[in-house]
């Protein structure tokens, strides 16, 4: 019953992205067509989705999917999360955001009805039809299984009618992702936030090929654009948490080459957020929007080969699939296509203003995209010449950290000084004088601020100059926001509170914008400390034992092991105590098996503070004692905290243009 559903509903959400299609490329396209085949994807992709959670949830072994990846035992909520814990389940997730973003243009479309709104139709339909068709062949989600071992499907078909043979249990998802919470949530984040740059894709291919540049596709797509981004980078920032949970090393990011699939059009997306701003006010850098639209779609193609192919070996990817080919080659088609029609363009692109100077909030604009973009290539080239020098020669090289350090630290503060500076400068023309008096009393709070951490936490010459370069953000937003605040309470003769609250709600989404730069800044504070000041030791401790570490005194009193309906827990309970030997907490470290896993799922203990994280990894137990790594992340809780302010920064400036339909600028 469910693979029929299933099937059903993938056909016609292919049915009605074809019609979408076929609408929206004719001359004269009528909203009630492209409405009933919006309708049709959008309820075919619920259809498809709502089946395989319900296989899931009904433990229909009949599946090849349900049964190669849930058990019987495995709980709520991970249970659901498994319906995109896998490659076909994500591709039946991510057409099911297609659909949604694709109802939302209709929406939008029906409002103001417009032969670019009925062409960026036609383009989330094309879309549509390589995603749902992918649940057709080569990512099916509803094969029925025809051969079944004692743990799973080893033959399928995928013919709905076909005689099922189901096994008694599956082996369940991959443990990783059933041993914690956010991993029923960080996947969801990235799929809205990769999907929903379809939207400003597909207006921007409509104007191309409609020969209409304009602003119109910005103003269109900005809401949708926005919205991507929000998630994207909620998505991000929730899967280096998750990391730093469950991994067990203590990091938050390695420049992985999954994790990197997900940041690479995240700076690609910020800088067209920045520059679209541009154009939206002062007709300029229109080329530059195509080019990075285009760009941003092409990485979120990008990733999801390197997330679904198995090309390389991650955490976060999926097996060797006969996918791989397929994505590389609508990869090539989205290049190659947008692309030939951006040149054939250009000619009508070149009548667009042009940049009267530098020193202005367009020059900062541009220093910011210039940078963003550099930041981008130097992800993007340490990332793909390992897989493209083995698929030539079939050397097998390796990019780490210190490469991606390197080049990334200078731009992150390169980015930071952008950041303080663009938000001071005037459209058109600054004067140079005028912006380094207001300059001069963030600067001063900056150089105090660094003063007092090289006295008080350390001289080491990353982590004051994060903390003066991030200070002089926030102060430049904070001095800004008093400044016109005071003003405007002066003229009015009201409180300076009465102004503040004047001031961030009459330009919300610019006070949005300066929000998620304090939480940039925030983020590079924490990613200093915890990154330059950590401790780290393996102490071998039996029971009673006690040790001394990072201001703690850590005494291991018993191991314990139980059993819970889907995994074995084994772990030692640490009781910790200050250096005066009062009681702080008790923590306990531990080992997940989940099924036949015998490898166990190394789970670490944390104790956060204000002043950062004691963190206990369990590495070795048996009769007569525990290997136990120790290691501290000074001012960790920064790096969260100031990761959600970004998001936090993207919802107030969604919120604030759905109340006053203005320009919405996270800048």
């Amino acid at each position: 019953m469910f693979a029929f559903a299933g099937l059903l509903g993938i056909l016609i959400a292919l049915g009605g992205s074809v019609a979408l299609v076929w609408h929206g490329t004719r001359r004269r396209a009528e909203p009630s067509s492209l409405k009933v085949a919006a309708r049709f994807v959008l309820i075919g992709g619920g259809v498809a989705f709502l089946a395989l959670e319900a296989a899931l949830l009904a433990n229909d072994f009949t599946l090849e999917y349900v049964a190669n990846h849930h058990s019987r035992d495995t709980p709520f909520p991970f249970n659901l999360a498994t319906g995109w814990a896998a490659l076909e389940g994500s591709i039946v997730l991510w057409g099911l955001v297609l659909a949604v973003f694709t109802w939302g243009v209709l929406r939008r479309y029906l409002r103001e009805p417009s032969r670019l709104g009925a062409g960026a139709m036609a383009v989330m339909g094309a879309v549509g039809i390589f995603f749902f068709g992918l649940q057709l062949t080569v990512a099916d989600p509803f094969r029925i299984c025809v051969d079944a071992v004692a743990n799973g499907c080893v033959a399928s078909s995928p013919f709905p009618w076909a005689a099922a043979i189901a096994p008694p249990n599956g082996p369940g998802p991959n443990p990783l992702l059933q041993n914690h919470i956010l991993m029923a949530v960080h996947p969801p984040m990235l799929y809205l936030g990769y999907v929903g740059l379809t939207v400003p894709f597909a207006y921007a291919i409509s104007a191309l090929a409609l020969g209409q540049p304009g602003t119109d596709w910005l103003r269109l797509s900005r809401r949708s654009s926005l919205l991507a981004w929000t998630f994207l980078s909620m998505g991000i920032v929730l899967g280096a948490w998750w990391a730093y949970e469950v991994l067990s090393w203590g990091g938050y990011w390695a420049w992985d080459p999954v994790e990197n699939a997900s940041f690479m059009p995240w700076l690609i997306a910020t800088a067209f957020l920045h520059s679209s701003l541009v154009q939206l006010r002062r007709q300029a850098l229109q080329s530059w929007n195509f080019v990075l639209v285009i760009t941003a779609f092409a990485l979120t193609i990008l990733g999801t080969f390197l997330t679904r192919s198995g090309t390389v070996a991650s955490v976060h990817s999926f097996t060797q699939s006969a996918i791989g080919p397929v994505l590389l080659g609508f990869l090539f088609l989205v290049l190659v296509g947008s692309l030939t029609l951006f040149a054939a363009r250009v000619p009508m692109l070149d009548r667009a203003a042009r940049l009267e100077t530098l020193v202005s909030r367009e020059g900062g604009f541009l220093l910011n995209n210039l940078l963003l973009c550099v930041y981008a290539f130097v992800v993007v080239a340490g990332t793909l010449y390992p897989i493209v020098l083995e698929a030539v020669t079939g050397a097998r090289v390796s990019v780490g950290e210190p490469f991606f350090n390197r080049l990334a630290v200078p731009l992150s503060f390169g980015l930071l000084l952008a950041m303080g500076v663009g938000p001071l400068l005037p459209w058109r023309q600054a004067d140079p004088v005028a912006v380094a008096d207001r300059l001069r009393l963030p600067v001063g709070i900056a150089l105090f601020t660094g003063l007092i951490a090289a006295v008080t936490i350390s001289r080491l010459g990353y982590v004051v100059l994060a903390v003066v370069i991030g200070t002089y953000v926030i102060a430049v937003a904070v001095t800004n926001l008093v400044e016109r605040s005071a003003k405007s309470s002066a003229i009015r003769g009201e409180p300076l509170f009465a102004g503040v609250r004047r001031q961030l709600t009459s330009e919300p989404s610019f006070w949005a914008g300066q929000l998620s730069h304090c939480g940039v800044a925030l983020t590079v504070i924490g990613l200093a400390l915890a990154a330059n000041l950590g401790l780290q030791t393996d102490v071998t401790m039996a029971p009673g034992d006690t040790v001394d570490f990072g201001g703690y005194e850590l005494t291991y009193r018993s191991p314990f092991l139980f059993t819970e309906p889907n995994r074995r827990v084994q772990g030692a309970t640490i009781a910790v105590a200050d250096r005066a030997g009062n009681p702080v907490t008790e923590l306990a470290p531990r080992a997940n098996y989940f099924g036949a896993d015998t490898s166990g799922i190394t789970t670490p203990a944390v104790h956060s503070t204000w002043k950062g994280d004691l963190y206990l990894t369990l590495l070795n137990i048996d009769g007569e004692g525990i290997l136990l790594r120790l290691n501290t992340s000074p001012g960790i809780w920064l790096l969260w905290m100031g990761g959600l302010t970004v998001g936090a920064g993207g919802i107030w400036s969604l919120s604030a243009r759905r109340r006053t339909r203005e320009p919405s600028l996270v800048a």
